[in-house]
């Protein structure tokens, strides 16, 4: 296998970029192919995945590059439309790189599907003849997705719990149901629809709704990468921040406690985890909504709401980084089968179970979210974003394909990204 460390990948042609992919994740003509066209999905196919289809809205593809996680190299498949986020992905993966990349783990698939009871009268009673018949339960909603529980998947277990509405007392009925390499919301949802009469019998009560939560703490995934001191120093070779490196390390953990100790700087500390997480699992297809949702729910889990990374020095002085959060992601079903080019992201992520894409994808947020920190700390976040999105800018104001990469960088040398100012470049440029 091919290293995912490609020295200067960004000035690489098309052609030269998708080669080289190719021969990393070992594609099929057909499949590099896919990459290189700019609309994959015909219009019929497309009118049979959502309703009144007009067209198509794209976002470009790109390729991080630099990632070793769990040992393994990786090219990460990243759909987005903002400026600095593939570039810097890869810059961190870069820098996590030296001292052996990410590491990474998660727990089991397992979803909770959820029932809501209204109008019982003794929770205690009711929760005591819900476990009562939890075995038969369990077995029922088993026979509901056969070819689930033959790969080892299936309900679990039953939970039940109370809640108090302004309309009164609530119960709530969790079913646990490791859906393997599933999402898990059309096997879920099924089951507990399947069960639900059965609980409403055993409890006295009415049901008012049947469906999954994206709230899946069951289902974490967790990454942690130690960014070393002489890695950190590298990174800043040229550049004057007016920091040394230990002062650089302990103001990037400063701007992680602004996120711990307040939440509108933890909401857009969240934002830069997710603008990673989101890019990869739009490119593999993956219900990016629901990963959002609960990746935001789960930051206020129990708690008030928090940063999804932590940061703090070792023993030797180094920068350690980790996350945890909810990932519900799949490898069947869905747009993951229905989109080829998701097929294809995937294959270059080299994943084999909906597990390894959920570290791999938490990895990315860590990455992500250490990037966007470590500018803030030192040179300020407009310095890297604002030179990159200087390219859009100058799109705006007209350049022709040839014209952009000089405006951008005329702008960024001035530090003043405009369009007014991109249109004035390009009229002394093409005087």
């Amino acid at each position: 296998m091919g290293s995912s460390e490609i020295h200067k990948f960004y000035k690489k042609s098309r052609e030269e970029r998708i080669a080289l992919v190719k021969e990393f994740a070992e594609l099929s003509d057909e499949e590099a192919t896919l990459l290189g066209t700019n609309s994959v999905l015909s219009f019929e196919t497309s009118d049979k995945m959502i309703e009144n289809v007009v067209g198509m809205q794209q976002l470009p593809l790109g390729i991080a590059t630099n990632f070793l996680i769990d040992g393994a190299d990786c090219l990460i498949p990243m759909a987005v439309e903002e400026p600095s986020v593939v570039a810097a992905a890869s810059k961190v993966a870069g820098i996590a790189r030296t001292a052996g990349g990410f590491t990474t783990e998660s727990d089991e698939p397992i979803m909770i599907g959820q029932i809501a009871l209204v109008g019982v009268e003794d929770f205690e009673k009711a929760k005591s003849t819900i476990i009562g018949k939890k075995a038969e339960l369990l077995e029922k909603a088993k026979g509901i997705d056969p070819v689930l529980v033959k790969f080892g998947g299936g309900p679990r277990d039953i939970e039940v719990h109370e809640r108090q509405a302004k309309s009164g007392k609530i119960v709530m009925v969790h079913l646990l149901v490791d859906v393997r390499d599933a999402m898990g919301a059309n096997a879920v949802n099924t089951m507990v629809e399947s069960i639900a009469s059965d609980i409403e019998e055993l409890s006295g009560g009415k049901s008012r709704l049947r469906i999954i939560s994206n709230l899946a703490v069951h289902r974490k995934a967790r990454a942690k990468a130690v960014f070393s001191k002489e890695a950190i120093e590298e990174s800043f070779k040229g550049k004057d921040t007016g920091k040394t490196t230990e002062e650089i390390i302990d103001a990037i953990i400063e701007v992680y406690e602004v996120a711990e100790a307040d939440q509108f700087r933890a909401t857009t500390h969240n934002k830069g985890v997710m603008n990673g997480i989101d890019a990869v699992a739009i490119a593999c297809g993956q219900d990016w909504r629901a990963i959002e949702a609960g990746a935001h729910s789960f930051a206020a889990f129990e708690t008030k709401y928090r940063p999804l990374t932590k940061y703090y020095k070792d023993d030797a002085g180094n920068l350690v980084g980790e996350i945890e959060l909810p990932l519900a992601v799949g490898l069947v079903g869905g747009a993951v089968k229905t989109n080829p080019l998701a097929g294809v992201c995937l294959k270059l992520l080299k994943v084999k179970t909906a597990q390894e894409l959920a570290e791999k994808i938490a990895a990315v947020g860590l990455a992500q979210n250490f990037a966007a920190i470590r500018e803030i700390a030192t040179r300020g976040i407009q310095a890297g974003h604002m030179a990159l999105h200087g390219k859009n800018i100058a799109v705006m104001a007209g350049a022709k394909p040839e014209e952009i990469e000089a405006v951008s960088a005329k702008m960024a040398e001035e530090k003043n990204i405009r369009v007014n100012r991109a249109k004035e470049i390009l009229e002394e440029m093409r005087k």
